[in-house]
């Protein structure tokens, strides 16, 4: 087993089930909070993160097949997608997948499902398919507020991470985002999206 990714939530591990590689997410304890909510919490998330994970396939979204859950110990082994990490291909194949994105993320949404974590790092290309990986912060929301941030957090990792091709890759992603949603919710979500960045673009800081 592996250490391949330490983050604020949990550590994720690469690791091999039934002969498949697989990945093992563990979900780490809080010292700052009660060692018994603490344990409730982590269990609550690593619950919801499963759920969420098969659930979403009903929807035509792919996800990593969940292989087993541990809820005494808050982790989850599922399938290890090996392909090639979004956040890494070339500026123009960008650009043409961030269409399926927002189609991908238009599913989520009709359904009631918020990502919170929407970055090119979390879909992956596998023989021409699409991944989408980390509901560790997702959550059952038919909030458009809540849809809002999913995409003003998209939005913000295309400026950040792909300057060169954001306007070409944000304007195909809306697209695909209104097949799924219809261009009715699609504009009062972009509509939020805009408050959002106007509150921080006038906010002052003390």
């Amino acid at each position: 087993m592996k250490l391949i990714n330490r983050g604020a939530e949990a550590d994720v591990y690469s690791t091999v089930w039934n002969k498949n590689k697989a990945i093992l997410k563990i979900r780490k304890k809080k010292s700052y909070r009660n060692s018994s909510l603490d344990q409730k919490i982590r269990k609550q998330r690593t619950i919801r993160e499963s759920q969420i994970i098969s659930q979403v396939k009903s929807f035509g979204i792919s996800t990593p097949l969940i292989y087993f859950m541990d809820v005494s110990k808050c982790s989850i082994l599922m399938q290890k997608i090996d392909g090639k990490v979004v956040r890494d291909l070339k500026d123009n194949d960008i650009v043409k997948i961030c269409g399926e994105i927002g189609r991908i993320v238009g599913l989520l949404h009709k359904n009631g499902i918020m990502h919170g974590d929407l970055t090119t790092s979390n879909f992956i290309v596998d023989k021409e398919k699409l991944f989408l990986i980390d509901f560790g912060l997702a959550s059952r929301t038919e909030k458009p507020d809540d849809h809002a941030i999913d995409l003003r957090l998209f939005k913000e990792i295309l400026n950040s991470a792909h300057a060169k091709v954001i306007e070409k890759s944000w304007k195909n992603f809306q697209k695909g985002y209104s097949k799924s949603v219809g261009t009715k919710y699609c504009k009062k979500v972009l509509d939020l999206v805009a408050v959002i960045e106007s509150r921080g673009r006038y906010a002052t800081v003390v």
